[in-house]
């Protein structure tokens, strides 16, 4: 299987780790857009993890469902308020089905790039696509590859630097577009370290794997407030189209 998943030290310290990405000026947003673009409709999410996105979106009265591969990422959600009733199918969101059609199915926060060969990448789109109701929407929240910004004869740069948590990118198969990312994080007194492997993609490559689909792009912003996407821009949030059936 080439989909990294979470062990249970991982899925244990997840929430205290990405404390940042619970921020109402980082989470707001997200959650406004993705509850705008379902229209009401039932939402599901690829990778649910421990439900930072799903149970806000519940909050705001959407039918949300879950594909997650890790068990443990999901023992942590059942925890939460709201998490033990929502429904969470235990697989791989590259192939396993749920009995459903959705107006939305998204996946944020960079997971596409958890899936680790082009083919299965490709996959994930035709699996949302499956997944989605005639005119419902495909939605992918991840980087824009910086390689870039490494110097000429490096091949590792340090995208995080703060108390607690220190983060190394290698770039270890260009030809792959598989690089590496290193944690070491301080959480409760106790050192983490985790590595995990992961493929970036282009803004274009996500355009073909869509049209494989049967999907259309219709917006791609820089962020969750639909700020204009450019050249210099280093996130983006790309809006995927299921046609309407005649």
């Amino acid at each position: 299987m080439a989909t990294v998943t979470w062990n249970e030290e991982i899925a244990v310290a997840y929430d205290a780790t990405s404390a940042a990405m619970y921020e109402p000026a980082v989470l707001d947003p997200t959650v406004n857009l993705l509850a705008e673009l379902s229209n009401g409709g039932p939402a599901l999410e690829f990778a649910i993890g421990t439900g930072r996105v799903a149970l806000p979106l519940i909050e705001r009265g959407i039918d949300v469902h879950g594909i997650e591969l890790s068990t443990h990422m999901v023992d942590q959600l059942k925890l939460k308020p709201g998490g033990a009733n929502l429904p969470v199918t235990i697989g791989d969101m590259s192939c396993t089905l749920v009995s459903k059609k959705f107006k939305l199915v998204y996946l944020v926060w960079n997971g596409i790039m958890n899936v680790t060969t082009q083919a299965e990448q490709t996959a994930v789109f035709q699996n949302a696509a499956t997944h989605l109701a005639p005119g419902g929407r495909f939605v992918i929240e991840v980087i824009v590859p910086q390689l870039q910004r490494v110097p000429v004869g490096d091949n590792a740069r340090v995208f995080m630097n703060e108390p607690g948590h220190v983060g190394i990118e290698t770039f270890d198969d260009l030809v792959g577009q598989i690089s590496w990312s290193h944690h070491w994080m301080n959480v409760g007194g106790r050192m983490i370290h985790d590595s995990a492997p992961y493929r970036y993609v282009w803004p274009s490559e996500l355009d073909l794997m869509a049209i494989i689909a049967g999907l259309q792009l219709q917006d791609r912003w820089s962020d969750w407030k639909r700020s204009e996407f450019t050249s210099n821009s280093v996130n983006q949030i790309a809006v995927f189209r299921k046609p309407q059936t005649s």
